[in-house]
């Protein structure tokens, strides 16, 4: 469903796993985020700085783009 890009068929998503549709929009963002972001918090080796509510602020889509904050 969330591949067909329809916002109805994440409406209806976020419905049945009881989350607000915009919540549900700005943590499949994290998918956007480069994969050497992704392996540091894997890795645990995120910054303190690193916290669920900085990752949901708006960040650029280009990897080459995003910041860098890890130890």
């Amino acid at each position: 469903m969330l591949e067909s890009d329809d916002f109805a068929a994440m409406a209806v998503t976020a419905k049945h796993e009881r989350i607000a549709p915009s919540y549900m929009t700005r943590v499949l963002r994290l998918t956007l985020l480069a994969p050497d972001i992704v392996e540091a918090i894997l890795d645990g080796k995120q910054g303190p700085e690193v916290t669920l509510a900085w990752l949901l602020e708006p960040f650029p889509t280009s990897w080459e783009a995003q910041p860098m904050h890890f130890g």
